[in-house]
């Protein structure tokens, strides 16, 4: 119960990667405010365990941000543990990206992790020491076919989080980002079945074609991503700091 008494905030946490952390930090102690656009997955996963407390939030929306958070810290104290990880994903050739499209992306992606640190970080008494983890993705690492505005996004959040990084160094905060491949959530379940209806091909087929883009072939569990963000947390990673954490089943190129 490495973290009873903290406050951990977690954006994007009703489902998927979200949820998996979420739950992982309220078992080891922590009261988690989870957050999210919708209610229902919110209330739902809430629900399921005591330490979860459901808020609606729009990381994209800077008022709802930061009354959200002020909201969430006058409850239950300074977000010593944030979680960005609200996020988007769409695919499609670049010549064929609309501008608007670029601004949905980036304004969830990035300006969301932006938003929902900084408010974060407004609640830490100056002294009190403090994880700040951005969900970023191993496509910022290393590309995405069909998906640049997707890449930049998650590229600009590798960025932030080092230079949040060398902004408070020495101080008792820390920034890092955490990578991960093709996951097995709602997101990538989408996706297989996009394929299926488009090309005829079956689910086993659809699902092999994403668990390739992974380094060991094979989809990345949820609780494999809760894990390592459950390590940036913990006290035995307090030198960590401006680090890129990638999970893909192995080195980022051949």
């Amino acid at each position: 119960m490495e973290h009873t008494g903290k406050h951990a905030l977690v954006t994007g946490g009703g489902t998927g990667i979200g949820a998996a952390i979420a739950t992982a930090l309220a078992q080891a102690g922590a009261e988690v405010t989870i957050t999210g656009r919708r209610s229902a997955p919110l209330h739902d996963l809430a629900a399921k365990q005591p330490r979860l407390h459901p808020l609606v939030m729009d990381v994209s929306d800077e008022t709802s941000v930061h009354e959200g958070v002020a909201q969430a810290a006058a409850a239950r104290g300074p977000v010593r543990i944030c979680v960005a990880n609200a996020g988007i994903a769409t695919a499609q050739p670049f010549a064929r990206t609309r501008l608007n499209d670029w601004r949905e992306i980036m304004t969830t992606n990035l300006d969301g992790v932006f938003l929902t640190l900084q408010a974060a970080l407004a609640t830490l008494p100056k002294d009190m020491s403090g994880r700040m983890i951005g969900v970023s993705s191993i496509a910022g690492v290393r590309g995405l076919k069909n998906g640049v505005t997707y890449t930049a996004s998650k590229y600009g959040v590798i960025g932030l989080m080092r230079g949040l990084s060398e902004e408070y160094m020495g101080g008792p905060v820390t920034f890092n980002a955490l990578c991960p491949g093709y996951v097995d959530t709602d997101i990538v379940r989408g996706q297989v079945a996009g394929l299926q209806s488009k090309f005829g091909m079956t689910r086993d087929a659809a699902t092999a074609v994403f668990a390739a883009g992974n380094r060991h072939g094979r989809l990345l569990g949820v609780d494999e991503i809760a894990a390592a963000a459950m390590w940036l947390a913990s006290d035995g990673a307090q030198s960590v700091n401006g680090q890129t954490l990638e999970i893909s089943g192995g080195q980022t190129c051949p």
